[in-house]
């Protein structure tokens, strides 16, 4: 009955992201609880060389992900849903979408996954004397300046996905800060672009005679906390296709899935830090003091509040892994013995536990689209072994999930030990954690540092962002950390696991011999390469 009040006078907060396989909702009451969910599963397409997905699909799985929650909460509660407190849009981070003054998408969406511009981010990096990486909305830009592309001089607005949907439910064209710093370098003390940077990149184009500034096509920023407009009549049609749900609801700024990573493991502090592992993999660790140099590997951003964070992104984490479980559920429906996925999921994951701790020789590597940590240009996933290795499923599976880490592990390194970055406190969430134990402990041995996984783990984004929304309501007046202390995890449930030494053994072994065969890799994107395949 207290939850029925709750939804009824919408004392409540919603967050929906859309990831890269999942569009998921969460609706939370006042103190950042749960009430209920709603999903649907989308995948990207590659298409003439893109990954990308179409607008149609963004609205229409957006609309469906809301009918899925309002269902949840109708058969739960008995509600019908009218009235919410605040809504947060996320998304997966950064990407290039790119709109005319009328409102007209000129190119297809270029998600993270493409590696397209990376001679405009390289470009970008020995300019700016800062890191900027090829899925970064400038470095797209960029690169489409120097090809020639010809809707560039008629871009009138830059978009990421999350800023995307936001737009078209409010009419605001506004990010958050933490989404911002992966479009353009951000000046988090002053809340805003960069603006030495700004003219750095107005300069490098200047001979194109564009009919823009740069500063003129990226969206506002705002952070966490600040209103971000509100669900106009034509927003509310869009999201609720019954005609129920009332315009007028507030919005928190847009946000990547970084920063709701960071929102949903409690890790805003310096010297805290997060693994988000799904479709990608990425570390986000809140720093106490700047780096020191300039490393390929290494993202700067900033917190949702603007506090600046070293970022180690991998393209690849569970795809392949994800194709191998689904070859053993087909193996195991011609054997008549067919299982529930989750299922299927725990009992290989624990199988993996049985293997050698150095995976028994057995060399794998995840790579289904390209992969810039470790140099990989296109998409090519690999299993190899030698004659002598220990073939077995348990060492099979240990070595898939070692590579869905392996190219965090090099960025890792990087940070720890050549620049000395210290780390109190991990937090791991996604889809990797979902069954208990297996990914935390073998990340922590990846890391060499103990690992922190909440009850939350495997649904964390949506529900960060909703918790941004929630915050909204309180004006900012309380530091989003201290918020999330005194809401969100005031009594949460956790478990940490500290790495085992022999773990952490057998895994620097793994890595040297997957270092060693990187070579491989790279020669298969020669030999393998597709007709029309950058």
């Amino acid at each position: 009955m207290e939850i029925r009040q709750v939804l009824e006078e919408g004392r409540t907060a919603l967050g929906v992201e859309l990831g890269s396989t999942r569009v998921k909702a969460v609706l939370v009451d006042g103190e950042n609880r749960p009430i209920a969910s709603g999903s649907v599963d989308w995948e990207n397409r590659y298409e003439n060389g893109i990954w990308t997905y179409s607008l149609d699909e963004i609205e229409r799985s957006v609309r469906d992900c809301y009918a899925r929650l309002a269902q949840d909460v109708l058969k739960r509660y008995g509600v019908t849903l009218k009235k919410i407190g605040a809504i947060g849009i996320s998304a997966m981070m950064h990407g290039y979408m790119a709109f005319d003054g009328s409102g007209a998408l000129l190119t297809p969406f270029r998600t993270w996954r493409n590696n397209g511009a990376a001679r405009a981010a390289e470009r970008l990096t020995e300019a700016f004397g800062r890191h900027i990486p090829a899925r970064w909305s400038v470095a797209h830009l960029y690169q489409a300046i120097l090809d020639r592309e010809p809707h560039v001089r008629k871009i009138a607005r830059l978009f990421t996905l999350a800023g995307y949907v936001h737009w078209r439910l409010t009419g605001r064209f506004v990010v958050g800060i933490g989404e911002a710093s992966g479009m353009f370098p951000v000046d988090g003390a002053a809340g805003s672009y960069c603006e030495r940077l700004l003219d750095a990149f107005d300069g490098l184009v200047e001979e194109e005679r564009l009919p823009f500034r740069l500063r003129d096509l990226l969206p506002e920023v705002l952070a966490a906390g600040r209103e971000a407009g509100r669900l106009t009549e034509a927003g509310a049609r869009l999201l609720d296709r019954s005609g129920n749900l009332q315009a007028g609801v507030p919005f928190a700024p847009p946000e990547g899935d970084a920063g709701t990573g960071m929102v949903a493991t409690n890790s805003l502090r310096p010297r805290t830090g997060n693994v988000s592992a799904g479709t990608s993999v990425f570390a986000m660790i809140v720093l106490d003091q700047p780096l020191k140099g300039v490393h390929a590997e290494i993202d700067g951003v900033v917190t949702p509040v603007g506090d600046e964070v070293a970022m180690v992104h991998c393209n690849n984490c569970t795809s392949d892994l994800n194709a191998w479980v689904e070859l053993f559920a087909e193996f195991a429906r011609l054997t008549g013995s067919e299982q529930k996925k989750a299922e299927l999921y725990d009992l290989l994951y624990f199988e993996a536990e049985k293997g050698d701790r150095d995976c028994g020789g057995l060399l794998a590597y995840n790579c289904v689209s390209n992969e810039h940590v470790t140099e990989i240009e296109a998409g090519r996933p690999l299993f190899a072994r030698t004659p002598q290795s220990a073939f077995t499923l348990a060492n099979f599976m240990r070595a898939h999930l070692y590579s869905a880490l392996g190219a965090l592990k090099i960025g890792c390194d990087i940070l720890f030990k050549e620049e000395g970055v210290k780390l109190d406190a991990v937090t791991g969430h996604g889809g990797l954690f979902k069954t208990e134990r297996v990914g935390q402990r073998f990340l922590a041995a990846a890391l060499g540092a103990p690992v922190t996984v909440l009850k939350t783990a495997g649904e964390g984004g949506a529900w960060g962002m909703a918790t941004l929304a929630n915050y909204v309501l309180t004006d900012g007046t309380e530091a989003l950390a201290d918020y999330l202390d005194r809401t969100a995890f005031s009594d949460c449930e956790r478990s940490t696991l500290s790495p085992d030494p022999k773990d952490k053994i057998g895994f620097d072994a793994f890595m040297r011999r997957y270092i060693r065969g990187l070579p491989v890799v790279r020669q298969a994107v020669v030999s393998m390469r597709e007709e029309g395949e950058y």
